[in-house]
């Protein structure tokens, strides 16, 4: 079959890509934002991309199906084409759940932060113990080449996001994917483009709720009370529950001597011990899910440890790109305040130097200053934080206020590179954080440095 994707070059997008390339089909798409990691993705599997969102790739008649990314709105001229002619088009996560995952066993891992790395973590646990699962996660994972994959398994990871599926389908995607086996990670209010409030969140989470039968299993943070209030309007499917103490069913335990050191517990006491490289508490708990999760697979928690201690994290998840007159630069996803403020803790607890934070609000709902006023907050943690506010970025005086008081402010990444050099010393820690490409700024100040 031929098929056409508009916006291959999201994250959830290149991954139907790589699995309908490997399922045979002949693959092409568009996008008109390219770039790392799922540009050179795309690349190494000979997939071509046509710039921007134009008809003229609908027009082959050898075409057979469009799939159409979330990133597609009406009045686009692809769009307009596609209505308007008979060629058969369907959402990606519509598309997914008939082609690949209907006969699989399906592992997902939802919530507001930590998707990627946690069905990062457990693909790499069912890969490392032999049980070799397929998976579609939005990142490339270090121990794997690509993003997406099938394999003969059963099991299948997926990345379940709560994100709209089409402008045709506002459905989240996650209630496509027939679901066994589900990790809610944690529930706060984000994605104010498409979502009113934190309760239109919850409505869909307990739509995923409704689809797991009652012989999967749920796995969730206990910790959280908006999860507790979706899983209180209904649930039809065992439920284990993990935490950072002894009110959830499994705990995690570590010493802050010990940063990258934690322990599973148990009522019946001690159940593992885990030793990586990953900072932050926030993995922690990421880590201790996906090793729950492994156990509907026939996983250990022992073995799931061992493999664990191995883990390498996602490119772009507090990524190490590179040294440079003594000073560490590390590319992150982070955007959401709760997840800046996690991921500078973790980086604080494993530095003795100075954590310089550099953000850029990409997010269509910190563009549109919907978490402005928790970010002092959440770099309050940082020794220096600099702050991307773009002209078109319609924010409150008052924040801006607030932040230029506390922050240094800029508004081009010109600007930030012709500055930040000069003010950085050796011992600094600074992580970028953008779940955009952030005009390559990690890498184009590792070369300044590096000059």
């Amino acid at each position: 079959m031929k098929m056409h994707i508009l916006g291959i070059c999201g994250t959830f997008m290149g991954g139907i890509a790589a699995i309908a390339r490997q399922l045979g089909h002949a693959v092409g798409g568009s996008d008109q934002n390219v770039y790392p990691p799922m540009s050179e993705q795309l690349a190494q599997l000979g997939i071509d991309i046509h710039p921007g969102y134009d008809a003229a790739p609908l027009q082959d008649p050898e075409l057979d199906e469009v799939i159409v990314g979330n990133v597609m709105t009406r009045g686009m001229p692809a769009v307009e084409h596609l209505l308007a002619h008979d060629t058969r088009y369907v959402s990606g996560p519509q598309w997914l759940g008939e082609q690949v995952l209907r006969n699989k066993r399906v592992f997902a891992v939802a919530g507001t932060h930590g998707k990627t790395t946690t069905a990062s973590m457990l693909a790499w646990i069912l890969a490392d113990q032999g049980v070799d699962p397929g998976f579609l996660i939005g990142g490339v994972c270090h121990h794997f080449k690509q993003s997406a994959r099938v394999t003969p398994s059963e099991a299948f990871v997926i990345e379940a996001d709560e994100y709209d599926s089409a402008f045709f389908d506002k459905r989240s995607k996650f209630v496509h994917y027939h679901s066994d086996v589900v990790i809610l990670n944690n529930l706060e209010y984000d994605h104010a483009d498409i979502f009113k409030d934190l309760e239109a969140i919850q409505t869909q989470f307990h739509h995923l709720v409704r689809t797991i039968p009652a012989t999967g299993q749920i796995v969730v943070n206990g910790d959280d009370d908006n999860l507790a209030q979706v899983l209180a309007m209904g649930c039809w499917t065992p439920v284990v529950s993990f935490g950072l103490d002894q009110r959830s069913d499994y705990w995690i335990q570590s010493d802050p001597q010990e940063p990258r050191t934690f322990r599973v517990h148990h009522a019946s006491g001690e159940l593992a011990q885990i030793q990586w490289s990953i900072t932050g508490r926030h993995n922690q708990l990421n880590g201790l899910a996906a090793m729950l999760a492994a156990r509907q697979a026939g996983v250990s928690l022992t073995d799931s440890a061992q493999s664990l201690s191995r883990f390498q994290n996602v490119k772009r998840r507090m990524e190490l790109i590179g040294e440079a007159q003594g000073i560490h630069l590390y590319d992150d996803f982070a955007h959401h305040p709760t997840a800046i403020e996690t991921t500078l803790e973790g980086l604080k607890a494993v530095s003795s130097g100075r954590t310089i934070a550099v953000l850029e609000p990409r997010s269509n709902s910190m563009r549109a200053g919907v978490h402005a006023q928790a970010l002092p907050e959440a770099l309050s943690g940082c020794d220096q934080a600099y702050v991307m506010i773009y002209p078109e970025m319609d924010w409150d005086a008052a924040i801006k206020a607030e932040l230029s008081a506390q922050c240094t402010v800029l508004s081009s990444v010109d600007d930030l590179l012709q500055r930040l050099p000069q003010e950085l010393q050796a011992g600094d820690q600074v992580v970028f954080m953008s779940n955009g490409s952030f005009a390559d700024a990690p890498r184009r100040l590792l070369a300044l440095l590096n000059s």
